[in-house]
C-alpha cells in the first residue's frame, strides 16, 4: 500500500471511530485453508472491517482473497529466508499513525472503536513489508527500463522536456565530533562552526580557513543536480548564497556543512526523466508482483469451506 493510501486509511479510521459501535464478536469457523494455514470467519470479518475503513466495498469476498494472498506472501517470504522483525512493524505502524498526527496508542484506540484489532492492521503491514523485501531480492536485477521507453514517455510530456534544473557546485566540510564528546565539547564545536561560517567568503579559501580549526575535513568539490540531493539539503542550498556556507547538520562523523561554490539554472529534463523512469520501474515491478502471486496461487492448495 502506498503512503497516500495508508494516509487515507488512517483518516477513514478516525472518522469511522467516532460513529461505529462496539467490537465485532469473535468468529472462529474455518472458511479457507491455504497450504494447511487456516483463515477463519473472524479473520475475514476483521479484514472486511479494515477494508471498509479504507473505502473499499469488496466486503468479505475481497477480504478473503486478500487474506489468501497474504498467507501466500508470508509463506513464500519465510521459504526465501525473509524475516520481518517486530521493530520493523512497529516503525511502519508508527509512521502510519504520525501521518495523521496520532500516536501509535491513539491509532490502536481508534481502530478498536471501529471494531478492528490493531493486530489486523499490523499483520497486513508485516505482509507488505515481507513481500516488498522478497520482490526486491528476487527482481531488482531483472527490472530493465529501456531508453526507447523513457524517450517515448518523455515525448508524451513535451511540456516537461524543456524544464530547467538547478545545478550546485558544493564542497562538503566536516567538523569532526568524537562519539564520546560531552555537552560542553559539542557546544564548543557548534561555536567553531558559527565562527567558520561567519568568516567564510570563498571556496578557494576553504582549506586555508579550515586549517585554523582543529579536526576539520574539507572534502573535494562536487557538482550535483537538484534531483541528486536530498530534499533537506536542497532546501538548505537554496537558502544559502554563493560563497557562503549552509547551517550545520548532525552526521555520523560530527557536524557537516556545505560551502556553496556556485549554483545555476540549466536547461534539463532530468527531473522529468527521473519521474518517468520511476513510474516505468514501478509499473514493471507491479507486473512482476502480480505474475509472482499468480504463480504462488497456481501451486498452492486452497480449500474453500
Amino acid at each position: 500500500m502506498t503512503a497516500k493510501r495508508w494516509m487515507l486509511a488512517a483518516l477513514a479510521i478516525l472518522v469511522a471511530a467516532t460513529v461505529s459501535g462496539g467490537p465485532l464478536a469473535a468468529q472462529t469457523a474455518i472458511k479457507v485453508i491455504v497450504n494447511n494455514k487456516p483463515i477463519t470467519t473472524y479473520d475475514i470479518n476483521q479484514r472486511a472491517s479494515l477494508l471498509r475503513l479504507t473505502g473499499s466495498r469488496g466486503g468479505s469476498k475481497q477480504a478473503t482473497e486478500e487474506l489468501i494472498d497474504e498467507v501466500l506472501k508470508m509463506q513464500e517470504a519465510e521459504r526465501a529466508g525473509v524475516r520481518v522483525t517486530k521493530a520493523d512493524v512497529d516503525e511502519a505502524y508508527g509512521q502510519l499513525a504520525s501521518r495523521v498526527k496520532l500516536t501509535p496508542a491513539r491509532l490502536t484506540q481508534a481502530l478498536a472503536q471501529s471494531g478492528v484489532k490493531a493486530d489486523t492492521m499490523r499483520q497486513r503491514i508485516q505482509a507488505e513489508i515481507a513481500w516488498g523485501q522478497l520482490l526486491r531480492a528476487r527482481f531488482q536485477s531483472e527490472v530493465r527500463i529501456s531508453e526507447s521507453d523513457v524517450i517515448a514517455a518523455l515525448r508524451k510530456q513535451e511540456d516537461k522536456s524543456s524544464d530547467t534544473s538547478m545545478e550546485y557546485r558544493i564542497q562538503p566540510i566536516i567538523f569532526v565530533v568524537p562519539a564520546k564528546t560531552g555537552a560542553s565539547g559539542k557546544n564548543q564545536r557548534r561555536r567553531d562552526v558559527d565562527n567558520f561560517r561567519s568568516r567564510f567568503s570563498s571556496c578557494n579559501e576553504a582549506q586555508t580557513l579550515a586549517s585554523e580549526f582543529r579536526e576539520v575535513v574539507v572534502m573535494p568539490m562536487v557538482t550535483r543536480l537538484e534531483t541528486e540531493v536530498p530534499a533537506p539539503l536542497k532546501e538548505a542550498l537554496d537558502k544559502t548564497a554563493v560563497g557562503k556556507v549552509t547551517t550545520a547538520q548532525d552526521s555520523s562523523k560530527g557536524l557537516e556543512v556545505y560551502a556553496v561554490c556556485d549554483k545555476r539554472e540549466i536547461a534539463s529534463n532530468a527531473a522529468a526523466r527521473m519521474e518517468v523512469e520511476d513510474e516505468l520501474r514501478n509499473k514493471e515491478g507491479e507486473q512482476m508482483s502480480r505474475r509472482y502471486l499468480r504463480e504462488l496461487r497456481s501451486r498452492a492448495i486452497i480449500d474453500y469451506r
